[in-house]
């Protein structure tokens, strides 16, 4: 049942798909200090929770969590202070009372994570060694109340509601949409990889290379705080890259550690990349101009106004001059990088060469495959089988003789022969059966008047 009439124009609350799924009594419990539940009902609290959570994972991921215009929004980071609760409010519903319980035990569960203590972790935030220093500050930091409260020295009936207090006030890294969005970084990478100048990155080149990450369309720049954060998501946690002085590389998390580092080659390349990139915006820019004195001094010989277009043709010759030098430059520094990429691909192929070679020697230093081993070992095998052979005809001949059945084969031999010999005279005479004799008759003269006088043949 959906709940028209709860969204009035002032709100942009994204969240609008799941809040007409809700029904008024949902929204309303949505809404209230749901935070006591947590021990009487635990699973209509989780539940709360859960909404909660996808709640403002559409929040964020849609770029509305301020009003206005913002130089820089967040696609990562939830704001989380009073102007969210007025962000969150409903007409007819009121403010989420228990938005600082659903903030503290996101935390509590890694959904969220305070973006400095984020930033400023030493190991993984996977690492099961890891031991938060946000769980210590959330209970030691917590007021006195509140700990009274827990032990049953302080009823609820004096216990705030969550959203009136700010001790959940802070900003917050999404997990969730981090983890998708270091995902598509990553796939966006792999796509355009061919060569080792593909693998690195100012911070400035970062944000707008991967500026499609969260809007495919618009594709807006990086702001700088989730460029920091996706960039230090896939350095400790993933280990795909390395920055060091604002150069960033992607790397190879298996690879060997001497790859895993920022070379004096890496910065050489990089600033070979960075001027090629300047100047084939800078050749942009001249044909930009160039095409721009082509129609103002058409639009001059138009007005016949010559003196003006002379003007513009002569500015156009001049531009079109300096661009070819400028392209000529740019050819030269592509094909400078060209046999750089070229070079380094050498290497990584030498250091294959190098590998195998190294692993086929070793293989073949093994004592198995020495040639006085391999040589015994062939011997003793003849040996063993000669053995087997002797065992085996040992283990027949005296299964014969055990049965009766020790023959001389000469013997068998000769009676085989002569057998195949009367079958093969028994089917000649059968495939050749002898015929009788005819009596043969001397042929005898018939007169003629002979033949007149043949009987007939009576009936």
């Amino acid at each position: 049942m959906s709940t028209p009439g709860l969204l009035n124009a002032s709100d942009s609350f994204v969240t609008r798909d799941i809040l007409q799924n809700a029904s008024k009594p949902r929204l309303q419990a949505l809404y209230s200090d749901f935070s006591r539940q947590r021990e009487s009902n635990p699973t209509s609290f989780h539940a709360n929770i859960d909404w909660w959570r996808r709640a403002l994972v559409a929040l964020v991921n849609s770029g509305n969590q301020q009003e206005g215009e913002a130089k820089e929004v967040s696609r990562l980071v939830l704001q989380a202070d009073r102007s969210l609760l007025e962000r969150l409010k409903l007409e007819r519903i009121g403010k989420p009372l228990a938005i600082g319980a659903v903030v503290n035990e996101l935390c509590s569960t890694k959904a969220l994570m305070s973006l400095p203590e984020f930033m400023s972790a030493r190991i993984s935030i996977y690492d099961s060694g890891w031991l938060p220093y946000r769980i210590a500050s959330f209970v030691v930091g917590r007021p006195l109340w509140w700990a009274l409260g827990q032990i049953g020295v302080i009823g609820d009936e004096n216990v705030s509601s969550s959203s009136q207090r700010d001790d959940w006030y802070g900003e917050y890294v999404l997990m969730e949409l981090l983890e998708k969005a270091a995902d598509t970084v990553m796939a966006l990478q792999e796509a355009k990889m061919t060569g080792p100048a593909d693998a690195l990155y100012t911070l400035e080149d970062f944000r707008k290379s991967f500026a499609s990450i969260f809007d495919p369309v618009k594709q807006t720049l990086l702001s700088g705080t989730d460029t920091k954060i996706i960039i230090k998501f896939l350095e400790r946690e993933r280990k795909t890259l390395v920055v060091d002085n604002g150069l960033v590389k992607f790397v190879d998390r298996n690879g060997p550690s001497d790859e895993r580092m920022i070379t004096t080659v890496d910065h050489g390349i990089l600033e070979l990349k960075s001027a090629i990139s300047s100047l084939r915006n800078v050749v942009e820019a001249i044909q930009t101009k160039i095409d721009g004195n082509t129609k103002k001094a058409t639009s001059a010989l138009k007005q016949k106004q010559k003196s003006l277009a002379l003007s513009y043709l002569r500015s156009r010759k001049q531009l079109g001059e300096v661009l070819q030098k400028r392209l000529a430059s740019l050819a030269t520094l592509e094909s400078t990088m060209i046999t750089i990429e070229t070079a380094t691909g050498d290497v990584q192929i030498m250091k294959s060469y190098e590998a195998s070679a190294s692993t086929l020697r070793s293989i073949l230093s093994h004592p198995s495959l020495q040639r006085t081993n391999i040589e015994k070992t062939m011997d003793a095998l003849a040996e063993a089988n000669h053995a087997a052979q002797e065992v085996d005809d040992a283990i027949r001949i005296g299964g014969d003789v055990a049965l009766g059945t020790n023959f001389d084969e000469d013997e068998i031999e000769d009676e085989w022969k002569a057998l195949v010999q009367d079958i093969e005279a028994n089917a000649e005479t059968t495939l050749t059966p002898e015929l009788p004799q005819v009596p043969l008759i001397p042929p005898r003269r018939i007169h003629s008047d002979e033949s007149e006088r043949v009987p007939l043949p009576t009936r």
